[in-house]
């Protein structure tokens, strides 16, 4: 299963699904950095928000 990332702003919503941790974290922190509100949801059906991604990176 993949883990996912939703990120929104004003009326725009846009969601991702990588199999890869690291990729799904990098791609999150690029758009969290341009005014993005971004969570990501593991596998298991955690979600993590922004200040919880390099916890995500480093599990």
């Amino acid at each position: 299963m993949a883990y996912k990332m939703i990120a929104e702003r004003e009326n725009a919503k846009y969601s991702f699904a990588r199999e890869s941790r690291l990729l799904i974290v990098a791609k999150a922190k690029v758009w969290a950095s341009e005014g993005w509100q971004v969570v990501i949801t593991d596998p298991d059906g955690k979600a993590y928000q922004a200040a919880e991604f390099d916890q995500l990176a480093a599990a």
